[in-house]
């Protein structure tokens, strides 16, 4: 008889045809909790518990038909799949981009229900979004998209339900205007969005919370093997909120960032990347990276993409999904690199991250390196329930003593089941087993 996990990778992908990131998230999982289910191999069967943790308890999916400037109508799709709510309300980020499809926000919500449960907090997983396009678009054309959105998304959604947050696409002012559709129309001012604007319930380093959260695991990681990450030299994919904020934090604690990147190009800076001008290009002017060379002249900027080939001690890929294939892997290695990190979701394809691992570099997944962000949202909850705001430094502090704690579990956890140095498998048992707990204590459901 072939193995429970077989069968549930060969069933995710003949139900779910045509839905490679999908596929590819439900094998990276399963191949590396395959220790914990073969243990218990005959009760998990008896209760389908991986058919219930592959198959999301909800998806939403529904037309979004909005207004342009010119008075022309344009209808895109929404998205909603709340994954698992074992632990807690659903909870993940809305991505608005042409690329968004079923696939890609199924893709996302599993990897959020173990994102959520590394965090230690009583979070479950989702995700949404739709394939609208905000770039190039006007404020008003973004706010009609959002209500049109939300006027949909409100009926499924509420502070003890389900949680969305921002994500590619969808930053302060996306928030902001959907939060205001959703006051209006259910007459509730309650956190059911996290991310929101300083005024209105927002939470104080929520913004920094990915970028920072990052380096704060990567801080932990070195220490834990006697080394610094002063004076390292640190490649950064990506332009915008986790890159700006990750760049920002790894040179507040010493380390040298040469590099960034957007979608047209990247940007390689000897002496170190200027954050202030990254975020007057990006947060203020929304323009693109070829404005860089005007504030620092020194700089080099190219076409396409290409940061994998500087060398560097330390790569934080912050841009997309399957961004790092093998090939860029290779040359990471042959330049010495000693960790990569992720700060992006799913960032590095599979081959890329077996060769990173076989070639003895420390390489954390975006589940647990990018896991600052979904805890500083549920941080953002709480304040929001007890009606209340923290200050940056408490906030801030609460980020850092939740990723070292984060740390710790993946590397416990992976030396438990003899994968020590693992740390993906790591983070997956560790994620796994408490959701595994709840959902056992909640009978079959």
């Amino acid at each position: 008889m072939s193995s429970y996990v077989d069968e549930i990778i060969e069933q995710v992908i003949k139900q779910n045809p045509s839905e490679p990131e999908f596929h590819q998230a439900v094998r990276e999982v399963l191949e590396s909790i395959r220790v914990v289910i073969e243990a218990n191999e005959e009760k998990f069967r008896r209760d389908a518990l991986l058919e219930r943790l592959v198959n999301p308890e909800r998806q939403i999916k529904f037309r979004v038909p909005w207004i342009d400037d010119k008075g022309d109508v344009h209808v895109n799709t929404g998205y909603r799949v709340q994954f698992n709510s074992a632990i807690g309300p659903y909870k993940g980020g809305l991505r608005l981009h042409p690329s968004v499809n079923l696939g890609i926000i199924k893709f996302l919500g599993f990897e959020q229900i173990f994102k959520n449960s590394l965090t230690g907090l009583p979070i479950g997983g989702g995700k949404g979004g739709s394939d609208f396009d905000p770039k190039g678009k006007s404020d008003r054309e973004v706010m009609r998209f959002c209500q049109a959105f939300m006027t949909e998304l409100c009926k499924y959604i509420g502070a003890d339900t389900d949680v969305p947050a921002g994500d590619i696409g969808t930053g302060g002012r996306e928030i902001g205007y959907m939060f205001g559709q959703y006051k209006k129309i259910r007459g509730l001012f309650e956190g059911v969005l996290t991310g929101k604007g300083l005024t209105y319930g927002g939470s104080l380093a929520r913004t920094e919370a990915t970028g920072y959260g990052l380096l704060y695991i990567v801080e932990e990681l070195f220490k834990s093997h006697g080394a610094d990450i002063a004076d390292k030299t640190v490649v950064v994919s990506g332009a915008g909120n986790v890159a700006i904020y990750a760049i920002q934090k790894a040179q507040q604690l010493g380390a040298k960032v040469v590099t960034c990147s957007d979608s047209t190009g990247w940007v390689y800076d000897p002496e170190g990347i200027d954050v202030a001008a990254l975020k007057q290009i990006k947060e203020v002017d929304r323009a693109r990276l070829t404005e860089y060379k005007k504030y620092r002249p020194n700089s080099e900027y190219h076409e396409g993409r290409g940061v994998w080939a500087v060398k560097c001690d330390i790569a934080l890929p912050c841009a997309t999904q399957n961004e790092l294939d093998v090939e860029d892997a290779v040359l990471l290695v042959e330049n010495g690199v000693t960790a990569v990190c992720e700060g992006a979701n799913m960032p590095t394809t599979e081959k890329a991250t077996k060769y990173l691992q076989d070639n003895g570099v420390w390489f954390i997944p975006g589940k647990a390196a990018n896991a600052g962000g979904v805890a500083t949202s549920a941080l953002e909850m709480s304040q929001n329930s007890e009606r209340l705001s923290w200050t940056f430094e408490e906030v801030d502090a609460k980020l850092k003593n939740i990723m070292v704690n984060l740390y710790h579990n993946i590397d416990d956890a992976a030396k438990k089941y003899g994968f020590e140095g693992n740390y993906v498998v790591g983070a997956n048992i560790a994620g796994f087993e408490k959701v595994l707990d709840a959902m056992n204590a909640q009978g079959i459901v």
